[in-house]
């Protein structure tokens, strides 16, 4: 338990505070003070009256003028308490005590009246003054820190323990290891000496009080410390030899620990008395050999020697503490005998409510208080349970050295008696657990209720725990001061109920320490226990830490005595040049936890922002996934032999980091790229929790695609390449193999077979960019990516012979392979082969000329040859030699002379003697040795071996326990009964007669129940199996497309992946499912004994007879794999002959989700049969889950099946299939075509409208005819048709003068714009410069924009000539401000286009409070000054949605014609009426006095609008361009006229004479075509050409912007991985100034691309990138976005609102886009509470809350009813009414 906190002042929590006490030299005056005070000091409260309070005051005033006059000192006080003892209970009633203290003010006590005040024994606790160095005291261990023991001691004291303290043993060890580590700085190691070996928690000691200073790092009022020792010498010093008697307790170290026992020592005249302890006497709970020397006991004398030197002990503390046996003290040769922790029998002498006055042997005093005479826990009267005369036994808990006459503390608790751990019920018998462990401590119980009241002490109350109170101090009742406690009155009378907080437990009393101060309640921490590993916590800096080179840390306060260290590196996500600057004394910050240590109560804590706001917290290494990704922290770098890095985690979780996998690139020396406290993201390889180890990596594992990862598994060790050398460095040459992304790296020492400098000559050759042929691959690791290649000529002549070794069973015996020096060592020399297998050449096979020298003169990677001398299987090692060999024969007559034959050693089966005993058919005994997944190796004898195969032990699949690990019920050294078959092959894994015996013989075993009780084997082979027949088989093997199982030890079979299992979601991960040594039962489809094929099935009712034609039937749900993956379907293959495609509309039942690329090639689906077409032997598939997995699932796009199942005007959903010359057809089903002829695409005029379709496109029609002669649909894509809400376009017709519209700018000219009106058929009109403004006339071209939004009043309409002309002019809208009734002037239809009331007044507050506020009508008034403002942002822009969360968007014009990629080729409106662009130019003039001056102006050449449907000739585009050079518009139509030629080259020139053309000034007119030209290149192009000009246009153009646009068209034609890497470099580029292109990124990948992991991770890359100013709008976005995208999460929104919203509360825009967002998902509930939320924010200023208030009402309005809108009138009357209040 940690030491408890207590108040300054507070002696302890059963005892009141008082002032420091001063040495009593009276004894006679110091015991009739101490008999004069009452029973129980009250803390904080005085013992005096006001009376003697005014007394006082009037003698010290007194004393003063005395020694002013007379320079003497002053006579003595009689009022003053020599001893003034507040802990001091007498047993005398309280009324008595007052009559004597008032005698004491008149007169000085008598002579007589003392003696017989001395005559009466005071009932005392332990406190802090009580306690004097000397005094003994009886504790239990509460907690084992690195360097003390803290001890709790009767009421509520706690001490403390130095490791110096212990014993004479443990201080010289001590010693000793500080002398070996005097020379390092570091000191004593945590590991060197662990107190949690020496003690234990609830262990008795006695200890002697050292010291009870206080802490001088605390200061004048800093904490009290009782420094105590447990060593003999001082916790028996009281006891001599003669003193020792038996059922007397004493304290003994640990000397040595013998055979039989421990010698102990006793510290009782030197060394002339040991002590013995019998293993016996330990304890049932104490193993001997854990018992470490120096370890201290309280122990019971159960003997002595004759002559008394040596003591028997024991240390059992059922034994010791068994009264009824007789262990208590009953006499003793002097009371010196009488020490804490001895049982005694006392004939009681006195009993009150507060406690017990007893003698022993009828000379010693003893005192059971409040708490230790049980009165405290149980509640009982103290009177009726104990009475004058009765004999009880206790145990001595406490001296008092300094009280004459001798007098001990006593308890009678039964935990204490017993010397066992406090129950947590009332029959201590049961088991129960720590009573810390029912109620932690730091536990806020909600009702505690109060049982006693102790007045002027404190409250006992009832927390729920049964058997166990709390104790609430009088200091701890309320956060200020409590005068008075009575138990029937007042707010804490008994039974009263309150909250309170656990703060602590003391053993020794067996109560809580409770706490009733709502400070202490509401504080977060009260211990280092009560923090968690990876928390955040709010702290303010404490000091900071100095070192010569600056801060070396800093201390963050997080409670009240709890703090924690944040370490330089933990400082920011940068190296901080000035720390102090940032981080000063008093600063609020917010840190992490990185790890606790309560034992050195130390907290670590990080500042790092990168760890702050992630969400993963490795604190374990249990429970981690592989793959799993998180931030670390490097805490070390290693540059030489196994370079890598150390990541730190949180707590003790630490994973390394190799070189290998710090980045996709080779990397030489880490250092170079990384740095300490640098934090990386990394993601976990393996992990071994065991072990506390893992392997995490920082590359991108999307970077290695499934491409590569296919490649890598595809490439053969042992096989020829060629690459590319990309990189060379000091001694390897890193390549990129011909035909594939991989890269392989290639040492020099692998170039020849000669010595190194032949290979670093042949190195020196090579360059960057050279092409290498014939080249080996030597090893591959699939895990870590790694290939190493070699040249070498003899490896790659022993891989073309066939002698390359690639595993063990490449290996014959007395065979010469070739391979390279891997390492030398003492032992010999190892030499590697190819995939890693190595062997070693021991010392004593190397030539004797190759002893002598050093390292036996091998170079590493040099290249050897050598003769296998034995190989391993079992332990899969082998030895070769380099001596020479003997010839064959020679060799095969000393392999005979070395056959085993002979007498056995140690067989498990005694019965056996020798070998030949084991035959064929034995029936024997085997121990297991090891247990494999798919076998088990056992051992017959000594060096005799054997396996046991999976096939060879279950008969039945019913058998297997654990099917997913059958030999899992097995264990080592298990004996099993097993059956000879014959001798295991190794080479080939099967087994042979028992003749062919090698020189380490391995036996095949059968352990099947049916084989063991028949000896006659029938052992299965492959002609033995038959088709249809059924085995239980064990996988063998896990391919990519099937399992390899074993039937038996040699006959092997396969079961492809759709016929493992019926359940389809079993075969997306075989590995997981199928693992190596499961089993299954297997039925045989197919045998191929000449091939030696054999073809299994699991699946339930599978025929041997495979699949056709003939036996398929639509409906039919099959698995199957996806052979084949494109944009328009997916081939899935059933079996071997049979295999159909699944078509756009029968992939989902919902078309907008139908996507053929989410299938991946090789992935197992489950299928239904759509259609058979048997005379084409076609199938159609469909994977619609309404018809794989249930039909009741929702279905959206419901599914077509023939011209049956359609009817007229029935709309519904398809896939463009063609687009013809007449129309366009769509796919309704897989046999069923609609058409669609051009009248009804659409109810516009689409010039050209082979450009709105493409193939694959989704499209919504209604079906309007059927021809069932002719199997003909037709169908109609106009909206008019399918959209029941449709509203046509505005008309020329529908235009009124004076009529607002909206509308888009789609050209600025210099006498004006043009606007195109929203929402209508192309509508457009002119506003001339002069009714642009009120003021002198602007500059258009400064003003607006294509593509900007206005808002326009019609002034004037010529019908004639179809000409509008329009005005912007803020006066044309002043009616509308002022309130004007606008129906006079309105149209059948007020609003036109996107107009919203965003632009309008609205009312204001007043008429809400039209009925209940009456005098607040005039409040209003004040709010409308203009200084009232809010300074935030202004309200006009949140009500329309606030930040947009495009940003700035790219502006598009609304151009029409040829789409090829998303990009519009029109530069202008040119599908307008006839009129239209007549409309444009004649409107030009609307003032009749000015056509004569513009008549002498040079005119634009306007025949090519003759035509009535524009230009349509090259002719025509050339007149026009001759007028208008500068128009983009003109020549991107002209460039689509090419496009539909074909001709795609001619385009490319009208693109480059259009760049040359348009005048340098026309920057957007350029654009425009640059953009054109990208999109032509995109759609015709290739990606070189595309690269080519996109470079030229970033040279011209602004480059963000063509990175933007560049990269909207790649997403608009599907090529989303090109336009990742184009954001990518955008990012690198122009990160750092533009917060739109971060957002951009962010929809992309959320919106596009659904991946909410690689969105999410953008945010805190822009927040560091970007500047402050930014990150506000930045972060409101990015919320929004989560909102708004179909794959964002709102959740994690409405989280980083409110994160905004907490630092920025007053932003009530960002309060209103909250609202906007909440209200479109349709939670009104969340908007609502926004709404009222935001009124109670502090701060804002009237103005603003006025147009909160005034949203809200418009807000209900729309969405609430009566009740929330009377709410929202009691609101704002609560609000107007504080206004009120406040002035």
């Amino acid at each position: 338990m940690a030491p408890i906190k207590r108040k300054t002042g507070s002696e302890n929590d059963y005892a009141r505070p008082t002032k420091k006490q001063k040495p009593s030299k009276s004894v006679p005056t110091t015991a009739v003070v101490r008999h004069e005070e009452p029973s129980f000091p009250r803390g904080g409260a005085s013992v005096l009256t006001p009376l003697e309070k005014k007394q006082i005051q009037i003698q010290a005033k007194n004393d003063v003028l005395f020694e002013q006059e007379t320079g003497k000192k002053a006579p003595k006080n009689e009022f003053v308490n020599e001893d003034d003892e507040p802990d001091a209970v007498s047993h005398t009633e309280q009324q008595s005590s007052k009559a004597k203290r008032k005698s004491k003010v008149k007169s000085k006590l008598s002579t007589a009246r003392l003696e017989s005040e001395e005559k009466g024994v005071r009932i005392e606790g332990l406190s802090y003054k009580r306690l004097v160095p000397g005094s003994l005291v009886l504790g239990q261990v509460s907690q084992i820190n690195h360097q003390d023991v803290a001890l709790s001691l009767p009421n509520n004291l706690t001490g403390y323990i130095p490791i110096t303290s212990v014993s004479d043993s443990l201080t010289a060890k001590v010693g000793r290891l500080a002398e070996d580590n005097r020379e390092s700085d570091d000191g004593l190691q945590e590991q060197e000496i662990d107190l949690g070996s020496h003690f234990f928690i609830g262990q008795f000691l006695r200890a002697y009080i050292v010291s009870t200073e206080r802490d001088s790092a605390a200061g004048t009022k800093g904490k009290r410390h009782i420094e105590l020792s447990v060593n003999p010498r001082q916790a028996n010093s009281p006891l001599k030899k003669t003193d020792l008697v038996i059922n007397s307790m004493v304290q003994a170290s640990v000397r040595s620990v013998e055979d039989h026992g421990l010698i102990m020592e006793l510290g009782v005249e030197g060394d002339a008395v040991r002590g013995f302890m019998s293993s016996k006497e330990i304890g049932k709970d104490t193993d001997t050999s854990h018992i470490q020397e120096g370890a201290v006991f309280l122990c019971l004398i159960t003997g002595l020697s004759s002559n008394g030197n040596v003591v028997k002990l024991s240390a059992d503390m059922g034994k010791a503490g068994s009264l009824k046996k007789g262990h208590f003290l009953t006499g003793a040769p002097t009371i010196d005998c009488f020490l804490p922790g001895t049982a005694v029998e006392i004939l009681v002498s006195e009993v009150t409510k507060s406690g017990i006055v007893g003698k022993a042997m009828g000379v010693l005093d003893l005192t059971a208080d409040l708490v230790h005479s049980g009165a405290a826990a149980s509640g009982k009267v103290l009177e009726s349970k104990y009475h004058v005369g009765d004999k009880i036994k206790g145990r001595i808990i406490c001296t008092f050295p300094d009280i004459e006459p001798a007098k001990l503390g006593l308890s009678l608790l039964d935990h204490v008696i017993s010397l066992k751990p406090h129950p947590t019920s009332s029959k201590p018998d049961l088991e129960n657990p720590s009573p810390t462990r029912v109620l932690p401590l730091s536990t806020i119980v909600p009702e505690a209720r109060v049982a006693r009241v102790e007045p002027g002490v404190g409250l006992l109350v009832d927390i729920g725990v049964k058997g166990i109170r709390g104790f609430v101090h009088i200091s701890r009742i309320a956060d200020g001061k409590t005068e008075n406690l009575a138990q029937d009155t007042g707010p804490y009378k008994a039974g009263s109920v309150h909250k309170a907080r656990v703060v602590g437990y003391n053993y020794m009393d067996g109560l809580f320490i409770v706490s009733l101060e709502p400070k202490v309640i509401a504080q977060p921490f009260l211990s280092i226990d009560d923090v968690q590993v990876g928390q955040i916590v709010k702290g303010t800096v404490e000091r900071l830490l100095l070192k010569e080179g600056g801060i070396s840390g800093i201390i963050i306060n997080l409670a009240d005595g709890i703090t924690g260290l944040v370490p330089e590196i933990h400082f920011s996500d940068i190296r901080l040049q000035h720390p102090e600057r940032k981080f000063k004394e008093g600063a609020s910050v917010t840190a992490r936890v990185l790890s606790t240590s309560p034992a050195e109560r130390q907290i670590r804590l990080t500042l790092k922002k990168t760890l702050m706001n992630s969400d993963e917290v490795w604190k374990s290494y249990d429970g981690l996934e592989i793959g799993a990704e998180a931030p670390g922290t490097i805490i070390k770098i290693i540059s030489s032999g196994g370079a890598g890095a150390v990541v730190q985690f949180y707590g003790p979780v630490r994973g390394f980091l190799p070189v290998s996998e710090m980045s996709e690139t080779f990397i030489n020396d880490p250092k170079e790229h990384f740095r300490l406290g640098q934090v990386v993201k990394v993601r976990l390889l393996s992990v071994d929790p065991a072990e506390k180890r893992m392997i995490v990596s920082c590359k991108d594992p999307s970077a290695f695609g499934a491409i590569q990862q296919e490649q890598l598994q595809s490439l053969v060790v042992g096989s020829t390449v060629s690459g590319t050398v990309s990189e060379k460095t000091n001694d390897k040459i890193i390549l990129e193999l011909a035909g594939s992304h991989l890269k392989a790296i290639l040492p020099f020492e692998h170039l020849t077979d000669g010595s190194a400098q032949k290979s670093s000559t042949a190195a020196k050759r090579i360059r960057v960019g050279q092409d290498m042929k014939d080249i080996m691959v030597l090893n591959k690791a699939e895990g870590s990516r790694l290939i190493q290649l070699t040249s070498k000529p003899s490896m790659i002549n022993a891989a073309r012979s066939g002698k390359l070794v690639k595993n063990l069973e490449d290996l014959v015996g007395g065979g010469e392979f070739d391979g390279f020096v891997n390492n030398s060592t003492s032992a010999g020399v190892f030499v590697e082969f190819a995939n890693g297998v190595s062997g070693l050449v021991p010392k004593s096979q190397l030539p004797e000329s190759a002893l002598l020298l050093p390292k036996f003169g091998m170079q590493k990677n040099q290249s050897i040859s050598a003769h296998v001398l034995s190989v391993d299987h079992e332990q899969n090692r082998f030895s070769l030699t380099m001596k020479p060999t003997l010839p064959p024969e020679a060799a095969k007559a000393e392999n005979s002379s070395l056959m085993p034959e002979g007498s056995l050693s140690h067989p498990v089966d005694e019965t056996l003697t020798n070998i030949t005993d084991l035959s064929v058919g034995k029936l024997t005994q085997a121990r297991i040795h090891s247990v494999k997944e798919t076998q088990l190796n056992v051992q017959l004898a000594d060096g005799v071996q054997g396996r046991i195969d999976a096939s060879e032990i279950f008969d039945n699949l019913e058998d297997v326990k654990d099917r997913k690990h059958p030999l899992k019920q097995f264990h080592p050294k298990q004996v099993v009964l097993v059956r000879i078959l014959g001798m295991h092959d190794s080479r080939n894994h099967r087994f042979l007669p028992i003749s062919h015996r090698s020189k380490a013989p391995v036996f095949e075993l059968t352990a099947k129940p049916s084989n063991l009780a028949s000896a006659d084997l029938d052992i299965l082979t492959l002609d033995k199996v038959s088709i249809d027949s059924t085995y239980l088989v064990h996988v063998n093997k896990v391919a990519e497309d099937c399992v390899w199982v074993n039937l038996s030890p040699n006959v092997r079979g396969r079961i492809k992946a759709l016929d493992l299992s019926d359940d389809v979601s079993l075969l997306k991960d075989l590995g997981k499912n199928f693992p190596v040594g499961s089993a299954l039962k297997a039925k045989v489809v197919n045998i191929d004994v000449a091939n030696n094929r054999l073809d299994l099935s699991s699946r339930s009712g599978t025929s041997a007879k495979p699949m056709t034609f003939d036996d398929l039937s639509v409906g039919m749900v099959l698995p199957g794999r996806v052979t084949r993956v494109n944009e328009r379907q997916i081939m899935v293959q059933l079996n071997d002959s049979l295999s159909g495609p699944v078509n756009m509309v029968d992939l989902a039942d919902d078309y907008s989700t139908a996507n053929p690329t989410t299938y991946e090639k090789n992935q197992i689906t489950r299928v239904c049969i759509r259609g058979v077409d048997v005379p084409n032997k076609r199938i159609h598939l469909s994977t619609r889950p309404s018809k794989t997995l249930s039909s009741s699932l929702p279905v959206v796009d419901r599914e077509i099946n023939g011209m049956s199942d359609l009817k007229v005007n029935d709309v519904v959903r398809g896939f463009v299939k063609n687009v013809g010359d007449n129309g366009v057809f769509i796919s309704l089903a897989f046999n069923l075509t609609a058409f669609v002829r051009v009248s009804n695409l659409s109810d516009l005029f689409l010039k050209d409208w082979k450009s709105e379709f493409r193939i694959d496109q989704l499209v919504k029609g209604k079906v309007i005819q059927i021809d069932n002669d002719l199997d003909h649909v037709q169908m109609s894509l106009k909206r008019s048709h399918v959209d029941k809400d449709y509203q046509p376009p505005l008309t020329f017709d529908d235009m009124t003068v004076g009529h607002i519209v909206t509308g888009k700018v789609r050209k600025v000219e210099d006498f004006g714009v043009f606007i195109v009106v929203d929402n209508s058929a192309n509508v457009s009109g002119l506003c001339h410069k002069s009714n642009m403004a009120d003021k002198k006339s602007p500059n258009p071209k400064k003003l607006y924009e294509e593509g900007d939004t206005v808002k326009a009043k019609i002034l004037k309409i010529d019908r004639s000539t179809r000409r509008i002309s329009l005005g912007l002019k803020a006066s044309f809208f002043e009616s509308e401000i002022d309130g004007d009734d606008p129906e006079n002037d309105a149209p059948e239809r007020p609003v036109i286009g996107d107009s919203s009331s965003e632009d309008s007044e609205v009312d204001n507050l007043k008429h809400i409070l039209a009925e209940n506020v009456d005098e607040a009508s005039n409040e209003w008034k004040d709010l409308e000054k203009p200084g009232d403002e809010c300074s935030d942002i202004d309200m006009d822009d949140a009500d329309g949605g606030g930040v947009d969360i495009n940003g700035n968007s790219i502006k598009d014009s609304n151009m029409q014609g040829l789409v090829a990629g998303g990009f519009d080729w029109t530069g202008g409106i040119f599908t307008a009426k006839d009129g239209d662009q007549s409309s444009e130019t004649d409107a030009e003039v609307p003032q009749p006095g000015r056509r004569k001056r513009r008549k002498a102006e040079p005119q634009i050449d306007h025949t090519g609008n003759l035509d009535a449907h524009g230009p349509q000739s090259v002719a025509d585009f050339e007149r026009l361009l001759l007028g208008r050079p500068n128009d983009s518009g003109l020549w991107v139509r002209y460039m689509a006229l090419q496009i539909q030629l074909s001709e795609i080259e001619k385009a490319r020139e009208i693109a480059d004479r259009a760049l040359r053309t348009i005048h340098i000034r026309e920057q957007n007119e350029k654009l425009n075509v640059w953009m054109a030209l990208l999109n032509l290149e995109n759609a015709y192009g290739s990606d070189e050409g595309l690269d080519n000009i996109f470079a030229s246009a970033c040279q011209y153009c602004d480059n963000l912007n063509m990175h933007e646009r560049l990269a909207s068209t790649l997403i608009a034609s599907g090529k989303y991985e090109k336009a990742e890497d184009l954001y990518t470099k955008a990012l690198s580029k122009h990160g750092s100034n533009s917060d739109n292109l971060w957002l951009n990124v962010a929809t992309f990948y959320l919106t596009t691309l659904n991946q909410p992991s690689k969105a999410h991770a953008l945010l805190p890359r822009a927040l560091q990138t970007l500047p402050q100013h930014t990150h506000l709008q930045l972060t409101s976005q990015f919320a929004a976005l989560e909102f708004k995208s179909p794959n964002g999460d709102p959740e994690r929104g409405r989280t980083m609102f409110e994160g905004v919203l907490g630092t920025f509360p007053k932003r009530l825009d960002i309060w209103s886009i909250l609202v906007d967002l909440e209200t479109n998902k349709g939670d009104k509930d969340r908007a609502r509470g926004l709404f009222e939320r935001g009124t109670k924010v502090k701060g804002i200023k009237k103005g603003k809350m006025q147009k909160w208030f005034e949203k809200w009402e418009k807000w209900e309005g729309k969405h609430g009813d009566q009740r929330s809108q009377d709410r929202l009138s009691q609101h704002a009357e609560a609000y107007l009414m504080k206004l009120a209040e406040e002035k």
